[in-house]
């Protein structure tokens, strides 16, 4: 199958495969649902942090960049990016975790894995065709989506080994998307954890990569102490990163491209020909460790996804328990699905409000 190719029959239009694939997935209900996600503040925390729509639309916008300047296929690069996130629950990475725990109590050793849910949301749990489920989207967005940079070799996928060659890497655009979401949520964490708060360049200083980006930001003649610096230095970020980005990988691109057809896949015991330098590399790694410490764990972060866990948990038990708990689409779908999968797809589409909102209904309690 050619990376253009879909699953099944399309009419031709005036857009290109790629074109098409990011107008089905903007116009489908599961992208909508991701402008009350939480990507790490709880949504109604206020109107200001991100969320995982202008998560994915800052991916989107930055893969975007990236393949331009290699010269790779930029739409496609922007549909896996704005594709990539769609499997993710309410409460972010703490829902999936929670999900994860009670399906495989239950004896589902697939659980819940966000990649894979994205998958199915494409390919299975969005109904748009008469005949068949999914958005019919092309073999290499789905590629894209399935495995990110890395081989996604399964046990539970042995029936996509074949059409996805698991032990492969994707394509460079499904890369470079996996490398703009790394550069996409360093940036605007930092961003919302300053604004909230919850970090302070006080503490990001010590850093030396934030060194290096502060160096920048002093250039344009921007104090430290000024509300505008905070904004300079986001932006300084992601420029840092991304001009590095281009640099280390636009040799290998064309290298890759002299030494392999458009279609293939790279064997998983190459290295990744896109990425950053090695400096930078080591550098943002350290970044991401002191983030973990500092803002991802801090207590009030804690507190609220603590809440959403307790959430996910009790949605489950309720639904799982009582099937007339459901509404009537998800009552249908146990004639032909399993119980517990059916309620794991159920709340992972939820956003945190409908999710609290049902919470509160089932138990008269509030989050």
């Amino acid at each position: 199958m050619k990376p253009h190719e879909r699953f099944h029959h399309f009419e031709e239009d005036f857009r290109d495969p790629y074109s098409r694939d990011r107008d089905r997935v903007i116009h489908c209900s599961s992208f909508r649902r991701l402008e009350y996600k939480t990507q790490v503040f709880l949504n109604h925390e206020g109107d200001y942090f991100r969320t995982r729509l202008t998560h994915s639309l800052e991916v989107s916008q930055i893969a975007r960049t990236l393949s331009r300047m290699l010269e790779l296929n930029e739409t496609l690069a922007e549909v896996i990016a704005l594709s990539h996130d769609l499997g993710h629950t309410p409460f972010g990475h703490v829902g999936g975790d929670e999900l994860d725990k009670m399906l495989k109590a239950d004896g589902h050793l697939l659980g819940f894995e966000h990649n894979f849910q994205s998958f199915r949301v494409l390919t299975k749990l969005e109904k748009r065709y008469r005949d068949f489920d999914g958005l019919n989207l092309t073999f290499a967005t789905l590629e894209g989506v399935l495995k990110h940079s890395y081989p996604y070799k399964k046990p539970f996928l042995e029936g996509l080994d074949a059409r996805f060659a698991l032990d492969k890497h994707p394509s460079l655009e499904a890369m470079v998307v996996d490398h703009a979401d790394e550069i996409a949520y360093t940036s605007h964490d930092i961003d919302d954890g300053v604004k909230y708060g919850l970090i302070g360049f006080e503490d990001l200083l010590e850093d030396p990569l934030c060194m290096r980006v502060d160096e920048i930001v002093q250039k344009e003649g921007v104090k430290r102490e000024e509300p505008l610096y905070r904004h300079r230095f986001v932006a300084g970020l992601i420029k840092l990163l991304v001009e590095d980005f281009i640099e280390h990988s636009k040799a290998n691109v064309s290298k890759y491209r002299e030494t392999y057809p458009v279609s293939a896949t790279l064997d998983a015991q190459l290295p990744l020909p896109v990425g950053f330098s090695s400096q930078t590399a080591t550098q943002l790694k350290r970044l991401k460790k002191r983030l973990f410490q500092t803002l991802y764990t801090h207590h009030k972060i804690a507190r609220k996804m603590y809440a959403g866990k307790q959430c996910i948990q009790r949605l489950y038990e309720a639904f799982t328990k009582d099937i007339d708990l459901l509404p009537p689409p998800q009552k249908k779908l146990l004639e032909v699905r399993n119980r517990q999968r059916v309620v794991a797809d159920f709340i992972a589409d939820m956003t945190d409000r409908y999710a609290m909102k049902t919470y509160h209904e089932l138990y008269g309690l509030s989050l």
